[in-house]
């Protein structure tokens, strides 16, 4: 495997801390399954498989849209909060 799994602090990790979202924001908001430590790989920049950074985009826009009043109508995208 030649894959260079750790990429550096994605912009997630910006985002989330421009928003005032911790990690057991997006856990507590998301829809499916997610542990603080795969978001915690996720702002890290650890390679991740399509389906967790979908399920973590999720996550951060249901997250944004119960904190702010009146929800915003900003979603973000995979290409918006992972650059890999």
């Amino acid at each position: 495997m030649d894959q260079e799994l750790n990429l550096g602090e994605q912009p997630l990790h910006a985002l989330m801390l421009e928003l005032g979202l911790s990690n057991h924001d997006l856990v507590s908001s998301s829809p499916e399954p997610l542990t603080h430590k795969a978001v915690q790989r996720a702002r890290k920049g650890r390679r991740l498989t399509p389906h967790m950074r979908r399920r973590l985009t999720a996550a951060l826009n249901r997250a944004v849209q119960a904190r702010i009043d009146p929800p915003e109508r900003r979603e973000w995208k995979l290409t918006d909060l992972f650059n890999y």
